[in-house]
């Protein structure tokens, strides 16, 4: 069995630092190959090459942009009329990514209308939703990349976003029926909505293109008290033999740096 490959997520961790490309250099010395990244449009893109290009480490994956994030937007890959947007946020994010090398994006799903009914919308928002994937597939595959949705839990991050639990996002793989399109499975967001990690894991492995971890309830590091028991999550994925990215998506407790013994330890017993 293959060792995981870990990323840093430069969004969560070593947010010590202002600005990401600090971060890059501080996850290469902490001894991360790969970083993984939510969104860096206010960043200089030379300075992120420039890091990138220093330290050697791999920027795996990038989010498309949240949207107006002063009128409540997250994401826009499923909200009817702003379609125009979803595809303009798509270029941009390419353009980040191919400057990267980075060959997967979040295309992220967005969040149902304030005082909108989930069962009112949800045929309008899964329509839109799967055209705006047909659209990015075909964009993507050009690039000879991989579009990643991510169902996000409603009971404690984000009540209204569309997207939120495995099953339907697997569905939505299924319908549009793209090589290039798969399931962004957070670790954390799946125990919320559904539990039963096992079967699914085993249930939606073929079409599994990314994984983000996080200990539940409180999003911190994998080792802390809580309700997921990781070593027996990792030997689940290394038997299922995932060869791809494990995005460390967690909120430190302390230092960033500190909280590090559980990735030390397992990189020591795997090496």
């Amino acid at each position: 069995m293959a060792p995981l490959k870990f990323c840093a997520n430069i969004s969560w961790l070593f947010t010590e630092l202002p600005d990401f490309t600090k971060r890059i250099y501080a996850a290469a010395a902490a001894g991360f190959q790969a970083v993984e990244a939510a969104w860096l449009f206010d960043s200089d893109l030379q300075e992120l090459q420039k890091a990138r290009d220093d330290t050697g480490v791999e920027v795996v994956l990038l989010n498309t942009p949240p949207g107006d994030v002063k009128a409540g937007e997250l994401g826009l890959g499923a909200v009817p009329g702003k379609e125009a947007e979803f595809r303009q946020g798509l270029d941009l994010t390419l353009k980040y990514a191919k400057a990267l090398k980075c060959n997967r994006i979040h295309l992220m799903a967005g969040r149902i209308p304030v005082d909108s009914e989930r069962t009112a919308v949800a045929k309008e928002m899964e329509a839109v939703f799967v055209q705006n994937l047909y659209y990015a597939a075909d964009v993507l595959s050009k690039e000879g990349m991989t579009g990643l949705i991510e169902p996000i839990n409603t009971r404690i991050t984000d009540p209204r976003y569309f997207l939120d639990s495995p099953h339907q996002a697997a569905a939505i793989v299924e319908r549009v029926g793209k090589p290039n399109i798969k399931l962004q499975m957070d670790i954390f967001h799946w125990q919320i909505m559904d539990g039963n990690l096992t079967q699914n894991m085993h249930k939606y492995f073929p079409i599994i293109g990314h994984v983000q971890i996080a200990q539940v309830p409180g999003r911190n590091e994998p080792d802390r008290p809580g309700e997921l028991n990781y070593s027996y999550l990792f030997n689940t994925l290394e038997n299922l033999g995932y060869n791809g990215y494990v995005g460390c998506e967690y909120k430190p407790l302390d230092s960033t740096e500190k909280g590090l013994g559980w990735i030390k330890e397992y990189w020591t017993q795997r090496r």
